[in-house]
């Protein structure tokens, strides 16, 4: 029977074509906040960048699918359903596949401890370094005051977050005919706003804490779409940001190095993302 879900980006469609040799592989990716089911997913970069990015290991944490916005109105287009065929590829040939839901798909909450198409679907997962350091992996919702005491404020923010990206497309429309570079106006609203900082603040040391009070040395975590990697009093706090905007993900290289990488959806480049100080951007 023909897969009629393939995607012309993904030369690695043929099932019988293994990973390449331990070498050449990452120890694990780590990528979260997709938010598949979205205009505003970039799908076709992340396609591009797990195609340059073979593992041993690859970990979905949280908001994968955006079952909130598929609530509200279907957009599900051929890219998507590529970005979904290349991840049940990957587990089938031999990558360990490791699902953690977040607040926007918590529909698979309900599925936790089963297995869908090679890929496993736990609440949380301890993951080991090749230099023996055990980081906590967890979306990070449960830190969010807002999404756990008043989720009609999230679903409200959630659509104000679409229409800046909205907004925000035309804007750089413009400035593209003007031959100005990208430029985020979420982002930039987010960094105006002191609220917005202080929550991240709060929550990058509540997650911290918690993998600390579990005895672990670190936390790889999404949810604020905000790519991090920082010591917090002692613990190690990696935030892997977003594929609507910030286009970055975590890699593990075979030394245990863990690095922030971010893709160019346009130039097909990746680039390592250096230690910043604190900024705020979107989160959700």
């Amino acid at each position: 029977m023909t897969d009629t879900w393939r995607s012309p980006l993904d030369s690695d469609d043929d099932p019988d074509e293994p990973l390449p040799p331990a070498g050449q592989r990452l120890r694990a990716v780590f990528i979260s906040d997709v938010h598949l089911g979205t205009p505003g997913c970039q799908a076709k970069a992340l396609l591009a960048f797990l195609k340059a990015h073979p593992s041993d290991k690859l970990y979905l944490i949280g908001d994968i699918i955006d079952g909130w916005q598929l609530r509200r109105k279907w957009y599900w287009p051929q890219s998507h359903n590529d970005v979904v065929q290349k991840i049940l590829r990957r587990a089938r040939k031999g990558c360990k596949v490791i699902f953690v839901p977040g607040n926007h798909d918590e529909f698979a909450r309900h599925f936790v401890g089963h297995k869908f198409g090679g890929v496993d679907v736990v609440e949380d997962a301890v993951h080991t370094t090749a230099d023996g350091r055990k980081l906590w992996i967890i979306h990070g919702d449960h830190f969010d005051g807002v999404i756990q005491y008043a989720k009609w404020l999230a679903y409200l923010g959630d659509n104000l977050y679409e229409l800046t990206l909205r907004l925000n497309t035309h804007l750089n429309s413009w400035r593209a005919r003007l031959g100005l570079p990208y430029w985020s106006l979420s982002q930039y609203l987010k960094h105006r706003v002191k609220s917005a900082l202080n929550y991240v603040l709060q929550f990058e040391g509540a997650v911290a804490a918690e993998a600390r009070k579990r005895g672990l040395d670190g936390v790889v975590c999404g949810h604020i779409h905000r790519a991090e990697m920082r010591d917090i009093d002692g613990t190690l706090y990696c935030n892997d940001g977003d594929w609507v905007e910030s286009l970055t993900g975590i890699v593990e290289h075979p030394d245990g190095r863990l690095e922030i990488v971010q893709w160019g959806a346009s130039s097909k480049t990746m680039k390592t993302l250096a230690p910043r100080p604190t900024t705020a951007v979107p989160f959700r």
